[in-house]
């Protein structure tokens, strides 16, 4: 395998605040690379956040990739849709990902990032998924199955919140005795605007003058820039990267929950009181920024559980196998700068900045004068298109 290093995509916003000697080691944002043996690779979830941006950085190295979907026809919207094969696929249905896989073709890897965390009994059902999909991987002869969870706390996973033991069932269903190899990549918050963690942390800052902070935002936490988690996704598809499960982490060292939402003030340079309110657990937390934030509420209250648990790398053996990004991995502050500062919402493929919000993104993603100008660009967008009808007709 002969591997060239290139780098597209150059960020057009500059990252304010930041010395020069941390941003101009980033202007280039996406690593890829030139690959002479590409792979048949197929990605599950492809329409959420990280899938989505995941297939343009496959696509430019010059793999076959292969999308799946309920629905396929719903991937119109994404600028790839020309440069895959969609097929039908439901993961819940035991029998539908063994008729998706047999009509592929053949498969190097398959990529697997869906989870129905925000939905009522996510967490049975994401484990049921997930042996499907391992098990028809496993007859169609499906080489390795890379997983993208969560870092797994010490302890007993009884005690975990939900979200946290559904990730990690979820990493023992798809490793089958007689099934793919697998990799499995375990990250924590992952920084760009429209991940949902970040756009919580946004929601709090932007409609808070004063911020409570319970205790436990002082636990550790590793966040990782959404550029540098794609990296990794794309390089372990190769056969060379020994399977196993990774934890994937920023350069950051010594980084707490609190340090996200430090950053995301200093970034938008709005003073705020933060008070220090120890005595409230994650659950109340939950259900009270629930209201708060235009996140699905079922979706904000089981991400924000979790954070009564210290997420951190426990080793980094990953990096010992793949070489960082050029340039470095992504400071957070480098992160959290560019999610703040983006352009308006373009196509997936055609984003100066995998950060950036991507015109595919949640409609709530991006801060309340984001949302207002989504709005007020689809309300003009329809109006004209009901012009241009009504003058068709009236020309004939």
């Amino acid at each position: 395998m002969i591997s060239i290093p290139i780098a597209l995509h150059a960020a057009s916003t500059p990252v304010s605040g930041v010395p020069d000697s941390v941003a101009s080691s980033h202007d280039h944002f996406v690593f890829r690379t030139v690959r002479d043996d590409p792979m048949r690779l197929l990605v599950t979830g492809a329409s959420g956040y990280v899938g989505s941006r995941l297939v343009c950085d496959l696509l430019a190295r010059g793999h076959d990739v292969v999308v799946t979907s309920r629905r396929p026809e719903s991937l119109r919207r994404f600028s790839w849709y020309e440069q895959v094969t969609p097929i039908q696929m439901d993961a819940d249905d035991p029998y539908s990902p063994g008729e998706a896989l047999a009509g592929a073709g053949t498969i190097d890897a398959l990529y697997y990032l869906v989870h129905g965390i925000g939905q009522s009994d996510f967490h049975n059902t994401d484990i049921k998924a997930a042996r499907h999909v391992a098990r028809a991987a496993r007859d169609a002869g499906v080489g390795r199955i890379v997983y993208l969870g969560g870092f797994v706390p010490e302890g007993d996973r009884e005690d975990l919140s939900d979200h946290l033991r559904s990730r990690a069932e979820v990493g023992d269903a798809l490793r089958l005795a007689d099934g793919p190899d697998l990799v499995w990549l375990r990250a924590a918050v992952i920084l760009g605007a429209g991940s949902t963690s970040f756009e919580i942390i946004r929601y709090v800052a932007d409609r808070l003058a004063v911020i409570p902070e319970p205790s436990w935002i002082d636990n550790p936490m590793d966040p990782i820039a959404v550029r540098d988690v794609i990296h990794y996704l794309a390089a372990v598809s190769d056969r060379q990267i020994p399977a196993g499960a990774y934890d994937i982490a920023g350069p950051d060292v010594g980084a707490r929950y609190g340090s996200v939402l430090g950053e995301y003030l200093r970034a938008i340079k709005q003073p705020r009181v933060r008070v220090p309110l120890p005595f409230v657990n994650s659950r109340l937390a939950a259900r009270v920024t629930g209201r708060l934030v235009p996140v699905p509420t079922s979706l904000t209250v089981d991400l924000v559980s979790s954070l009564s648990h210290p997420m951190s790398a426990s080793e980094h053996k990953i990096r010992e196998l793949v070489p960082d990004p050029e340039g470095g991995l992504t400071p957070m502050r480098v992160a959290v700068m560019s999610s703040v500062h983006t352009n308006a919402p373009r196509p997936v493929c055609e984003l100066a900045d995998p950060h950036h919000l991507a015109d595919t993104d949640p409609q709530w993603a991006g801060g309340d004068m984001m949302r207002a100008w989504r709005r007020v660009g689809s309300v003009v967008g329809a109006t004209a298109g009901g012009v241009r009808g009504v003058v068709s007709l009236l020309t004939g």
